[in-house]
């Protein structure tokens, strides 16, 4: 499929979802499974703070770990606790917030898909592309959404990115390159040694969704891992996806005391570039245009976006929101996501299996 092609039909499918919840003023019920991925309070954040759009039913953690004390301070105060099993048999739940530590992320969609849910997904898909595929194939039976967690999907810089590809701005795109990075912790080293694919797998998946998103599944990806400090961390990688007409280059550094700062995106075409630098909070961005276009003009021009609404994550349940109600079309499809899994895993090194 064509990199345009691919785009306009990631953007374009609207999910025919059945039993969508109607009507813009109905709240949708969501809970969430799992405290323990390091986003799990920032997107219980973001849905306690979306009170006009859901309504939370309550916090569970994922049965292999029922046991395990959920937090009682914070964004956790106050929110209900229940076991998985009774979350899940919640009377018009409609939606479940997967957070989970990384390994279990997969089996509690799967349970939750499973009984009709829609899920967002905290990112990655899991230790390996067969169970994801399962869960894809679990979610297409059922007609459900799978939103994944990956948060630059939402970020102000990257959504004009996305247009200004799709629209053609900068003609044929010919190159990409991006770079997330950061001074990875004794507690973060500890954790990314569970991984094969270290920083890249955990971190840079969040690049590779959009570098997908923009040039689709690379004809072959080489990855390059390097252990500087004898822990079993692989934490200086860099990964080359090769495309018919486009090469795109993503590193990720976690050595790097500068990272958050240096993080950045940039795509090359035959008429354009666009450069994210910094990549977060997305509120500015270097635009290069060979000829006017979308009225910006020829040249070199910084823009000034507006800012994200509310918190860092409350973009992807607004969406997600709207989706379930059947306002918009979701922007992602089952087979870009899986394309994504599998990309990830190349770049970090990591079997496909």
């Amino acid at each position: 499929m064509r990199r345009r092609e691919f785009i306009c039909a990631s953007t374009g499918a609207l999910l025919a979802m059945p039993n969508l919840v109607r009507g813009a003023t109905k709240k949708i019920r969501i809970g969430q499974i799992g405290t323990s991925h390091s986003h799990a309070s920032g997107k219980l954040a973001a849905i306690r703070n979306l009170s006009k759009d859901f309504e939370l039913v309550g916090i569970a953690q994922p049965k292999e770990f029922e046991s395990k004390p959920i937090p009682n301070s914070g964004v956790y105060r106050g929110v209900k606790r229940m076991s998985e099993e009774e979350l899940l048999s919640s009377p018009g739940l409609d939606a479940v917030a997967i957070e989970t530590e990384v390994p279990g992320l997969v089996a509690a969609a799967k349970r939750a898909v499973g009984v009709g849910l829609h899920i967002h997904h905290d990112k990655p898909g899991g230790l390996n592309l067969s169970g994801f595929q399962e869960l894809i194939f679990l979610a297409k039976q059922k007609k459900r959404i799978i939103q994944m967690g990956y948060m630059l999907r939402y970020n102000p810089a990257f959504q004009f990115m996305y247009r200004a590809v799709k629209e053609g701005w900068l003609g044929e795109v010919m190159e990409v390159d991006s770079m997330m990075g950061k001074m990875a912790s004794s507690s973060l080293r500890k954790e990314l040694s569970r991984y094969e694919g270290g920083g890249m797998f955990e971190l840079a998946c969040h690049l590779i969704d959009s570098v997908v998103f923009i040039l689709g599944k690379p004809k072959s990806v080489q990855s390059f891992n390097l252990n500087s400090q004898g822990d079993n961390v692989h934490d200086n990688q860099l990964a080359i996806l090769e495309y018919e007409k486009a090469t795109a280059s993503v590193r990720c550094n976690h050595r790097d005391y500068f990272g958050f700062s240096r993080r950045r995106f940039q795509v090359a075409g035959d008429k354009g570039v666009i450069e994210i630098r910094p990549m977060e909070p997305g509120k500015s961005l270097q635009l290069s245009l060979v000829e006017s276009k979308g009225g910006y003009k020829r040249g070199t021009q910084t823009i000034e976006l507006p800012g994200r609404q509310g918190g860092r994550y409350d973009g992807e349940f607004l969406d997600l929101a709207k989706v379930i109600r059947g306002e918009k079309a979701f922007d992602w499809s089952y087979e870009h996501d899986l394309f994504v899994q599998e990309t990830l895993l190349l770049a970090s090194g990591m079997p496909i299996k």
